[in-house]
C-alpha cells in the first residue's frame, strides 16, 4: 500500500495539474542564452532565438514524457523581446515553423503554459516611461504565447506593482492603465498577491474593478496577509470565483519557506509531507498548482508521484536511478535505507522514499561518502578515458580526500567526460545537479 497520507484523488491529468517554472533540472544542455546590448546584432539575435526555442521544445518534450501538464515558460527566450530599439527582428515570422511545432506539442499533450514578467514590469508606476515599457513587455509576452496557437487559458501573471507613498492612488493607476491594455493582453493577464504591498484582499478588490482573474500565492500570503483572519482555502475559493470559463481552471502558486534563509526565500525542494497537507486542504477546490521551488521539475515529479493513485513502484525505481549517486554522495546509510525500501515490489512507499531523499540531501557529505560516489560514477566513463584523464581523476580524488570542498571541481571533471562520451545514464541522472 501507499503511504500517501490517505489521498484519494484520481490519476495525473484527470484532476489538478502540478507544474514548475522556467528551468528544467537534471537534463543536459537545457540552458537559455542571451547577450549584452552591444552584441545584439540581427545575426546574433537570430542564433540565440533559434537556440532558445530549441531548448523550450526540449523542455516541452521532457514535460510530456514525465506527465507534467503545467509549465511556466521563461520570459528570456527572445532576448530584448520588448525592447524594439534593440531587437527589431520579425521573430514571429522568422521562427513561425518553430512556434507552430512547439504549439502543436503543447496542444496535443494538453500542457498548460504561462509566463511571468519580472519585477520591472510595473503598470501602476507614476513614471509614464516605466508604464509604457511595461505595456510593451506585456505585448511581447502576449505575442509569444499567441504564436504558439494556444487558447486564453494559457496565462501571463503579473503583480500589481508599487505603492509609491499612496496606496489608493496606486490602486487607481493600475485600474486606469489596465483599461488601456489591448484586449489580447487582457485575455491572458492574471494578477497575483505579493509578499510586501498588495495582499490577496487588495488584489481581489482590483479584480472587481478590472475583471482580471486572481492567482493566490500561499507564501506571499503568509508573509503579507497575517491580519486577514481566513484560511488559504477561503482565499483560493474567492480567487477562483474571478476566473471565467474561457480562462480555464483556476491556478495557485505554491512554495515553502527555505529554513534559515531570508523571509520569503523559496525552499530548495518541496518538503513532501508539508505539501501533501496543503494538497489535501485545496483538493476540493480543483485548482492547478504551480510550484515555485529551486529544484524545479524534480519537485514537480515528486508531487505528481505522491498525489496519483495510478503510480507504482516502477516509477520510484526510475526516480531512484536518477537520485542514487547523489544520495550515495551525501549519506550511505540513507542510500541503503532507500534500497531496502524499494525491495517490496507490491508497495508504493512514495512519502517515505522522498522523505529519506530530503533528509539525505540536507546532509553534509563526508570525504569517504563523496569518494565512494565518485568512484561509482567514474566507473561509467573510466573505460573510454585516456591516460591523461585517468591521471586527472586520481588527482581530483586526492583533493577530495584532503577536503570535501574540492568535490564540485571533481564532479565538473566527471561531467565533462560524461558529455564527451555521451553517457546518457549519467547525464539523465541528478548527480551533477544536486
Amino acid at each position: 500500500m501507499s503511504d500517501k497520507l490517505g489521498l484519494t484523488n484520481t490519476s495525473k491529468g484527470d484532476f489538478m495539474s502540478i507544474g514548475y517554472a522556467c528551468l528544467t533540472r537534471g537534463v543536459n544542455d537545457l540552458r537559455y542564452k542571451t547577450c549584452r546590448k552591444q552584441n545584439a546584432t540581427k545575426e546574433n539575435l537570430a542564433q540565440l532565438i533559434e537556440h532558445n526555442l530549441a531548448v523550450l521544445e526540449d523542455m516541452i518534450d521532457y514535460n510530456q514524457q514525465q506527465g507534467i501538464k503545467l509549465f511556466r515558460m521563461s520570459s528570456d527566450i527572445i532576448p530584448f523581446g520588448s525592447d524594439f530599439e534593440v531587437n527589431d527582428l520579425n521573430w514571429s515570422e522568422l521562427f513561425k515553423t518553430c512556434f507552430e511545432r512547439i504549439g502543436s506539442k503543447i496542444r496535443r499533450n494538453q500542457i498548460r503554459v504561462s509566463m511571468h514578467p519580472g519585477q520591472y514590469t510595473v503598470l501602476n508606476s507614476p513614471n509614464p516611461d516605466v508604464v509604457s515599457r511595461a505595456m510593451d513587455d506585456l505585448k511581447y509576452h502576449t505575442q509569444f504565447i499567441d504564436n504558439l496557437g494556444v487558447g486564453p487559458e494559457h496565462k501571463i501573471i503579473l503583480h500589481i506593482g508599487g505603492v509609491y507613498g499612496d496606496k489608493e492612488s496606486a490602486f487607481d493607476r493600475f485600474i486606469e492603465v489596465y483599461a488601456r491594455l489591448e484586449d489580447a493582453v487582457k485575455d491572458r493577464l492574471i494578477i497575483e498577491n505579493d509578499d510586501r504591498l498588495f495582499t490577496i484582499e487588495d488584489v481581489l478588490k482590483i479584480s472587481d474593478q478590472t475583471g482580471a482573474p486572481v492567482v493566490y500565492d500561499n507564501l506571499h500570503h503568509y508573509i503579507n496577509g497575517g491580519k486577514l483572519d481566513r484560511s488559504g482555502a477561503y482565499w483560493i475559493e474567492k480567487a477562483k470565483a474571478t476566473w471565467k470559463d474561457q480562462d480555464g481552471k483556476a491556478k495557485v502558486h505554491y512554495s515553502q519557506q527555505q529554513y534559515g534563509a531570508r523571509e520569503g526565500a523559496h525552499s530548495y525542494t518541496v518538503r513532501i509531507k508539508e505539501f501533501l497537507r496543503y494538497y489535501q486542504s485545496v483538493e476540493p477546490l480543483n485548482v492547478d498548482i504551480m510550484l515555485e521551488v529551486k529544484d524545479k521539475n524534480l519537485s514537480a515529479v515528486k508531487c505528481i508521484l505522491a498525489t496519483s493513485d495510478k503510480e507504482g513502484i516502477k516509477n520510484l525505481e526510475k526516480e531512484w536511478a536518477r537520485y542514487k549517486y547523489a544520495i550515495l554522495e551525501k549519506s550511505q546509510p540513507h542510500y541503503q535505507l532507500i534500497r531496502e525500501l524499494l525491495k517490496d515490489k507490491n508497495a508504493y512507499p512514495v512519502v517515505s522514499f522522498y522523505e529519506l531523499i530530503e533528509e539525505a540531501l540536507e546532509t553534509v557529505p563526508s570525504s569517504k561518502d563523496a569518494l565512494n560516489s565518485l568512484d561509482h560514477v567514474w566507473g561509467y566513463v573510466s573505460n573510454e578515458a585516456d591516460i591523461k584523464e585517468k591521471k586527472a581523476y586520481e588527482k581530483y580524488k586526492k583533493e577530495v580526500e584532503l577536503s570535501v570542498e574540492s568535490l564540485p571541481k571533481a564532479k565538473r571533471f566527471l561531467k565533462r567526460l560524461a558529455v564527451k562520451q555521451n553517457s546518457t545514464y549519467l547525464l539523465e541522472s541528478y548527480y551533477f545537479d544536486l
